[in-house]
């Protein structure tokens, strides 16, 4: 299931990488991506464990820039 996120107070290109990075090893997630210049968070990933998976995004991405948060 792909899914897309609008991603608020993301900062620079290198927090968004780095965020990229932490969420693909994320078990279950097949391919993730986000757009600094669009701030857009795409996710691929099993639908069963989508809502998991999520939540573990967002911890990620805040430990990355801890005023960072996914849209939902």
């Amino acid at each position: 299931m792909k899914k897309r996120y609008r991603v608020e107070n993301l900062d620079c290109a290198n927090c968004a990488a780095k965020m990229e990075a932490a969420i693909q090893k994320i078990p279950g997630v097949e391919e993730a991506s986000i757009s600094f210049m669009t701030q857009k968070l795409t996710i691929v990933a099993d639908e069963d464990r989508m809502d998991d998976i999520l939540k573990e995004a967002a911890a990620a991405c805040r430990r990355v820039e801890p005023d960072c948060t996914i849209v939902l």
